[in-house]
């Protein structure tokens, strides 16, 4: 894509690594998806959700974590756990997000897009930066947190202890989507609905879809979400 490199930047151990581009071109494009892929996987895993949106103008940009992990450990764990690898995944993101604000896609064109580990790293961003993305989708994922909150674990967060969640900026009217298994693996309820709140906290238009059952994958009904969300002239 013009204008953009083919390696991600940004510090540590995911800078420097493939940045994989489809759809649109970027000089063409109405909006720009940051589709981040979760643990195990490649950035090619996040374009049949992409193709599924059945929106041509739209440029889909996915980073590549090194080795297939943004970070080791599950995003329940103490912060030091997953260093430097949460650190470098949100270098890599904010990075990505000022070179497509050279491109002159400020963050009203740009929606964050993450599965699984990727969005958790997503949702993390998006609270840290604190910018007016045109929409924010977390498909099975939750907030990291920002600090450790003390305490026993807990059975409804997998026996981790709880953390805190001190973000200073805002998010003011931006859609947010949550969307989970009720009895996800990796992702605890508890979790998604702390994040849903901390997020309308910041002034998100958050909406969580909790799925019936177990299970850890994109539903036609988060698709559903974002066609919408995409689709809208601001």
């Amino acid at each position: 894509m013009s204008g953009l490199g083919a390696v991600t930047r940004g510090t540590g151990p995911h800078a420097g690594q493939w940045l994989v581009s489809a759809g649109a071109p970027v000089e063409r494009a109405r909006l720009a998806l940051v589709m981040i892929h979760g643990r195990g996987g490649a950035p090619e895993d996040m374009f049949g959700l992409a193709k599924h949106l059945a929106l041509p103008d739209l440029a889909v940009l996915a980073p590549q974590a090194a080795g297939q992990s943004w970070w080791p450990d599950s995003f329940l764990a103490p912060l030091t756990a997953n260093e430097p690898g949460l650190g470098s995944g949100l270098s890599v993101i904010s990075s990505l997000l000022d070179d497509l604000s050279e491109q002159g896609f400020d963050p009203t064109r740009v929606a964050l897009i993450g599965f699984s580990q990727g969005a958790c790293l997503a949702l993390e961003a998006a609270a840290r930066l604190a910018r007016p993305f045109r929409a924010v989708a977390a498909l099975s994922g939750g907030l990291v947190g920002t600090g450790e909150a003390g305490g026993v674990p807990r059975a409804d967060l997998y026996d981790r202890p709880a953390k805190t969640f001190d973000y200073a900026g805002r998010l003011a009217d931006v859609p947010v989507l949550l969307g989970c298994h009720e009895r996800d693996p990796h992702i605890p309820l508890a979790r998604v609905q702390k994040s849903a709140d901390v997020l309308q906290n910041m002034g998100a238009k958050v909406e969580t879809l909790i799925l019936p059952g177990a299970g850890h994958g994109i539903v036609a009904e988060e698709a559903d979400w974002l066609r919408r969300q995409l689709n809208t002239e601001m």
